[in-house]
């Protein structure tokens, strides 16, 4: 038996008017999902231990089985993890976005936060913006590393774990009220500012009318995780298919492989079918007996606001991942049992995370069920199926 889970992260949403008031995911034309939902189990899970703050950290902790309130550390060690950081037990890591805010000709405090993405910044150019930034600011207490796309680190020798506000919940907003209280830090982030607005790479990107990325913004501040091994736990050979640093810090955290996908950037227009070919070799070829497809795109679009481009997503993890994993698995006849579920929602009228529950479709291959109902907010909740404790979702996945 093989195990799969397929994450449309933030893919869960609430009724838009705009579409006819169904859901995103009920909206979407997910002819690969509404064939397994009617053999499948549906229902809905608690990924967001009560009291925590709703995130891709906390989420996707709970559906590979660590309870958040005993393995979360922060969100940026995880990150740290996977780009290599050498962390020591008294650094705090912290995440550095390479964000947009305006340029408009008033205060720093009084500037509004624009895009969180900076229009989804290629690793290539932002790599070089932090270059820029390290230059001028980086000391012996303030180190930066680089990761994916707009995704940066900062590890702060003997910091303290400060509370700081992720940008994505921020947007729109003027930024005063939301900059960091230690004043060390928020210096680094004025000063970025004034680094970048004038870089030739944002100058270029604003002559092409894309957003430049022209300020760092800290947030998801932690101390070194310790996380126990994935194998041990679950007796399970895992492998983690993302285009995400967090993702891939997790599955470094407990021990499981990590594939690199070329033109995986956690977009709309990634290589899925890069990561779906991955997820198969690794399954048929490698002899890993789970895989965890990760796919960012939903998330993203929620956080832009655009209710096409989240609706695309869902399409194209089902006709461009979904699809072709649980068509080669069954010419190859391979049995296996396939989880897809979002982390969290990440609904267009808010553009940030919420701590509702979100739907999941549980398919066996060997044990087909016999049902009408498709997948999605409103037939989950009405199946009567609810995993309370999120964490205990990877028990439900391999109970067979």
């Amino acid at each position: 038996m093989k195990y799969v889970v397929v994450l449309g992260d933030g893919m869960a949403d609430e009724t838009i008017e705009s579409l006819g008031g169904k859901t995103p995911l009920e909206y979407a034309v997910t002819p690969t999902m509404d064939r397994l939902s009617k053999k499948a189990e549906i229902g809905m899970v608690h990924t967001i231990p009560e009291g925590m703050k709703p995130g891709s950290d906390t989420a996707n902790l709970s559906v590979l089985g660590y309870d958040p309130k005993k393995y979360y550390s922060g969100r940026s060690p995880l990150e740290a993890l996977s780009i290599g950081v050498p962390m020591k037990d008294t650094d705090i890591a912290i995440r550095c976005n390479i964000v947009t805010i305006s340029e408009d000709d008033v205060p720093f405090e009084e500037k509004t936060i624009i895009d969180h993405s900076s229009s989804e910044i290629s690793t290539e150019d932002c790599a070089v913006l932090l270059d820029a930034v390290r230059k001028e600011l980086e000391t012996e207490t303030y180190k930066f590393y680089v990761g994916t796309s707009y995704r940066h680190c900062l590890i702060w020798d003997k910091g303290e774990v400060v509370e700081l506000t992720p940008p994505h919940d921020v947007l729109t907003q003027v930024i005063g009220q939301y900059l960091p209280q230690d004043e060390a830090l928020r210096e680094i982030m004025k000063k970025s500012y004034d680094i970048l607005v004038n870089h030739p790479i944002n100058i270029e990107r604003k002559k092409k009318g894309l957003n430049p990325a022209n300020c760092c913004w800290f947030w998801g501040a932690g101390t070194k995780p310790m996380l126990s091994s994935f194998e041990e736990k679950t007796g399970k050979k895992g492998m983690m298919v993302s285009a995400v640093d967090l993702l891939k810090g997790i599955a470094v955290g407990a021990g499981m492989g990590v594939v690199e996908v070329e033109g995986a950037n956690g977009g709309l227009h990634t290589n899925y079918e890069g990561k779906t070919q991955a997820a198969l070799k690794a399954l048929l070829e490698d002899n890993y007996d789970f895989v965890y497809v990760h796919l960012e795109a939903p998330d993203e679009m929620g956080h832009q606001g655009s209710v096409e481009r989240k609706v695309q997503a869902i399409e194209y993890l089902d006709t461009r991942v979904i699809g072709p994993l649980t068509e080669k698995l069954d010419e190859e006849g391979v049995d296996y049992r396939m989880l897809v579920l979002p982390d969290h929602p990440t609904p267009i009228r808010v553009r940030t995370h919420t701590s509702d529950s979100v739907p999941y479709m549980l398919y066996d291959s060997t044990n087909p069920l016999d049902k009408t109902w498709n997948y999605n907010e409103k037939e989950g909740a009405a199946s009567g199926n609810f995993i309370a404790q999120g964490y205990t979702i990877i028990d439900h996945l391999f109970a067979k």
